[in-house]
């Protein structure tokens, strides 16, 4: 089988949906909150705080889908479920770390340009 070259500059590269999945905000911060082992879908919906239940769902169902999370159902009563990092999952924490500290360095100078430019603009119109 032929290796594609993948290109997400161009526009009906199927790479761009992999980009999507990872850049994504909720998957960023499910990945995560997984790194420090599996969770179960309470525990990860009050660590990643803010997140819907119908769209912790939606990342926990996409991540699965991409390879990038395991969904592990414990024969118990009631049934426990338990969500875990796959191999890819792992993978992906890299960059996403030095996403996560960048985003931790810089966040005071991203607030203060907005609120200048904010500014700037409400003085020209």
């Amino acid at each position: 089988m032929t290796q594609l070259p993948f290109d997400p500059y161009q526009r009906g590269c199927p790479s761009r949906t992999v980009l999507d999945r990872i850049a994504d905000r909720w998957s960023v911060l499910v990945l995560g909150a997984l790194d420090g082992g599996p969770l179960r879908f309470t525990a990860l919906a009050h660590r990643v705080d803010g997140v819907s239940q119908k769209m912790l769902t939606q990342t926990l169902r996409g991540l699965e889908r991409d390879g990038l999370v395991a969904r592990t159902v414990h024969a118990e009563v009631p049934p426990r479920v338990e969500y875990t990092l796959t191999d890819a999952g792992h993978g992906a924490l890299a960059p996403i770390r030095a996403i996560e500290q960048w985003t931790l360095a810089h966040a005071g100078e991203v607030l203060a340009a907005r609120a200048a430019y904010d500014e700037a603009r409400t003085k020209a119109s």
